[in-house]
């Protein structure tokens, strides 16, 4: 697999993995909307000194906006406040364990509805991480029942989103970050205020840091590696997300540990490790195509001359210079490009250029 989208992942996975038990310390302070509004707020700040660097066009906001509207509303509004509300009702650690349940349903999704390849080890981590969900989910407690439904929930909302934000080419990541702060937080935090009045500072500026870094950053990240990854790949590998909360809350907020949590986590752990080698060989055709996203020259899909000036002036001048293929080699960059109907084999997993049909595989 890609090691630059397994890298992307983990990483976006840390940072939301320490979001979960933090935030579920602010669900006392700010109501469910208020806290949803502002995470997503943080988030919007934390890219916007970097939107600039991709240019949009009008061309590519028009393809991509009705993806990019029902990614915004389900998996940046809806779907951040069933969590809130589930952490008001769930311990730090249970609730991080929970969010487990995002896999499967991005899993479901990415193979009934978007058609992506899964695969077996795909389909057996997810089992696994079922499993892990129902042993944490079940208990006689009936709030955590409550909180645990609420949890399910946004992790259906994410699931959707997830497949389609990993499918949205047109628009750069730091984009769909900004739009699902700006439009989705906002208007969680006004429906917020009307609902539970103004909160106090501290709660406020506590909220923004966390969305920033567990939510700007790992939106950002997640997204870019799931291009590289497919939706069901990317999300197993930010299945690790959940250990690292689960690992916070018993640590630095000191919450007791209960044996379901140990026995679901490391359950979910054997899961999540059979997504590192998913990939398979067939062969494939890639149809033409006019996208933009983050590319090399050198990984077979991309042959394409730079004879027209990009946003990137480092590989402006790189070009410049040698005016070929050749030129940009292994540079990662990003531009709208064009593909050529293109038929050939080699091992691949459900990237944004290998969503092709396996019926006849």
């Amino acid at each position: 697999m890609n090691r630059l989208g397994v890298i992307r992942c983990s990483v976006a996975a840390v940072l939301f993995g320490i979001s979960a038990p933090a935030a579920s310390r602010l669900a006392g302070d700010l109501g469910a909307f208020t806290l949803a509004g502002l995470l997503y707020l943080g988030a919007a700040l934390a890219v916007l000194p970097v939107v600039h660097r991709t240019p949009v066009t009008i061309s590519s906001i028009r393809r991509g906006a009705p993806r990019l509207a029902s990614a915004v509303v389900v998996g940046g509004a809806v779907g951040p406040v069933l969590l809130m509300a589930g952490l008001a009702n769930t311990s730090a650690a249970s609730a991080s364990l929970l969010l487990n349940l995002e896999l499967v349903f991005t899993t479901v999704l990415a193979y009934f509805v978007f058609h992506e390849h899964v695969g077996n080890r795909v389909v057996v981590g997810t089992v696994l991480v079922v499993i892990a969900g129902a042993t944490l989910g079940w208990s006689g407690d009936a709030d955590l029942r409550w909180g645990a439904v609420l949890i399910a929930g946004a992790c259906l909302c994410w699931g959707i989103d997830n497949c389609i934000t990993a499918t949205l080419d047109e628009l750069a990541p730091s984009h769909i970050t900004l739009a699902k702060g700006v439009v989705a937080g906002g208007a969680n935090l006004a429906i917020g205020l009307v609902i539970d009045g103004a909160p106090s500072p501290g709660p406020v500026l506590a909220a923004l840091v966390v969305g920033g870094f567990g939510y700007g950053l790992s939106i950002t990240l997640w997204v870019a590696g799931a291009r590289d990854l497919g939706a069901a790949r990317g999300q197993l590998v930010f299945a690790t997300a959940p250990f690292v909360g689960a690992f916070v809350a018993w640590t630095v907020f000191a919450e007791p540990v209960a044996s379901r949590q140990v026995v679901s986590l490391l359950i979910a752990a054997a899961g999540v490790s059979f997504v590192l080698r998913s990939s398979h060989e067939h062969e494939h055709t890639h149809d033409e195509i006019e996208h933009d996203h983050e590319h090399t020259h050198d990984d077979g899909h991309h042959h394409h001359h730079h004879q027209h000036a990009h946003a990137d002036d480092h590989e402006r001048d790189h070009d410049q210079a040698a005016g070929s293929v050749a030129s940009v080699g292994s540079l990662r960059h990003q531009h709208t490009h064009h593909h050529s109907p293109l038929r050939h084999s080699h091992p691949h997993v459900p990237d944004l250029h290998h969503r092709h049909d396996h019926s006849h595989a």
